[in-house]
């Protein structure tokens, strides 16, 4: 294999021999248009490919973070006014009516 890599010329620069195969997409490339990643050769072209994708693996994540953040802050919100209502239900009428409450100080000098 490696005589087969020796013989070939690099994809970008036809007067450069070729010192590595891409394993993506099965070019030969010069050591200046290969990269190592992930413990193995790649071309650029092949790494943008790669990361793109990674990029809307990333992009699609945060979407779903996202509404998962939404429903999960509406639920509380729903909970908190909901627990509100309930606090207040149980207030007697006869709190509203005045009759609980302390009477006013200038009530008693009217009479």
């Amino acid at each position: 294999m490696i005589a087969t890599v020796t013989r070939q010329k690099c994809f970008n620069h036809t007067s450069r021999e070729a010192a590595a195969k891409c394993l993506e997409c099965g070019r030969h490339f010069c050591r200046e248009c290969v990269t190592e990643h992930d413990e193995r050769v790649i071309c650029a072209s092949c790494l943008a490919k790669l990361s793109a994708g990674k990029g809307k693996l990333v992009a699609r994540m945060l979407n779903i973070v996202t509404v998962f953040q939404f429903i999960t802050g509406f639920v509380v919100i729903w909970f908190a006014i909901f627990y509100l209502g309930q606090t207040l239900l149980k207030i007697p009428s006869e709190f509203h009516e005045g009759k609980i409450s302390k009477p006013n100080l200038l009530d008693a000098f009217k009479e």
